[in-house]
């Protein structure tokens, strides 16, 4: 299965029209109050299989970590269980922090 993925310039962009996709932040509460994306729904990796309700099959989601690799985990889980447009953020809040956001601390 192939995974769509995103960059953090055309997420930025995309982050300030209106038709939002949810950014779904997959990592740890401790690491999110280090460095998020404003707006950005916290449910760690973890808590997902028991949190799934709360997300929207038909809705567009991104997926973050700190450097792609558990969001890729989470958005192939996501895929099988139904949803259909899931896309994983490459490099994760790291590269948001360097590319996107230098506001953002990096850890």
């Amino acid at each position: 299965m192939e995974m769509d993925e995103i960059g953090c310039a055309e997420l930025k962009a995309r982050l300030e029209r209106d038709d939002k996709p949810l950014v779904l932040d997959v990592r740890e509460t401790w690491e999110v109050e280090l460095a998020s994306i404003p707006g950005a729904a916290n449910i760690p990796m973890g808590e997902i299989p028991a949190r799934l309700s709360e997300l929207d099959p038909g809705r567009e989601t991104v997926v973050v970590c700190h450097r792609g690799i558990r969001s890729a985990q989470v958005a192939l889980y996501l895929e099988r269980r139904g949803f259909k447009r899931v896309i994983n953020l490459i490099g994760g809040i790291d590269a948001w922090s360097r590319e996107a956001d230098p506001s953002v601390p990096r850890y």
